[in-house]
């Protein structure tokens, strides 16, 4: 089986978030059949949706993988209830971990439980700025370069962990 690239977004905002996303980090790094390749920095997020909750803790990771996209979605799901994610009654509510399956190749899908690229990776701040930090080159399906759509992301209620100015892009 050929290695396809898949591209991560983690997120956290309960039970110590910075180790909640780096705990995940690492076992994406342990998939059967998947390396990690690439992580981003760790960035702070205010929360999206919902507001009365606690602020996030968010990264990328690019990863190749020999799973076919069904199968690497499912070791995603079933990696949040390893790390204790339960379902929530809440849309966009406060979580422990939260593994969100970005882009898989140049896959462009639309099924009940998967759409890629992910629908959030155009609008909102904390997938792009951590996304840019390790594929700023890569190229969604439909044209869209991730360096092309943080420079044109708003900056606004994001911030990297390590105090570094958030890079713009173009």
């Amino acid at each position: 089986m050929l290695w396809q690239p898949a591209y991560v977004g983690l997120g956290s905002n309960l039970d110590d978030p910075e180790l909640q996303v780096r705990q995940a980090l690492a076992a994406l790094g342990r998939l059967e059949r998947t390396r990690l390749v690439l992580q981003s920095s760790l960035y702070g997020s205010r929360p999206w949706g919902l507001a009365e909750q606690p602020d996030f803790v968010n990264a990328a990771a690019g990863l190749l993988t020999q799973l076919a996209v069904e199968q690497f979605f499912g070791r995603l799901r079933d990696l949040e209830r390893r790390l204790g994610r339960t379902p929530s009654t809440v849309r966009w509510g406060p979580r422990r971990i939260d593994l969100d399956l970005l882009a898989f190749g140049p896959l462009r899908l639309e099924t009940a439980g998967l759409r890629l690229p992910h629908p959030g990776v155009v609008s909102r701040n904390f997938v792009l700025y951590p996304l840019h930090e390790i594929a700023p080159d890569l190229i969604l399906p439909g044209g869209a370069r991730v360096r092309e759509l943080v420079a044109q992301a708003d900056r606004t209620g994001i911030w990297r962990l390590d105090g570094r100015p958030l890079e713009h892009g173009a």
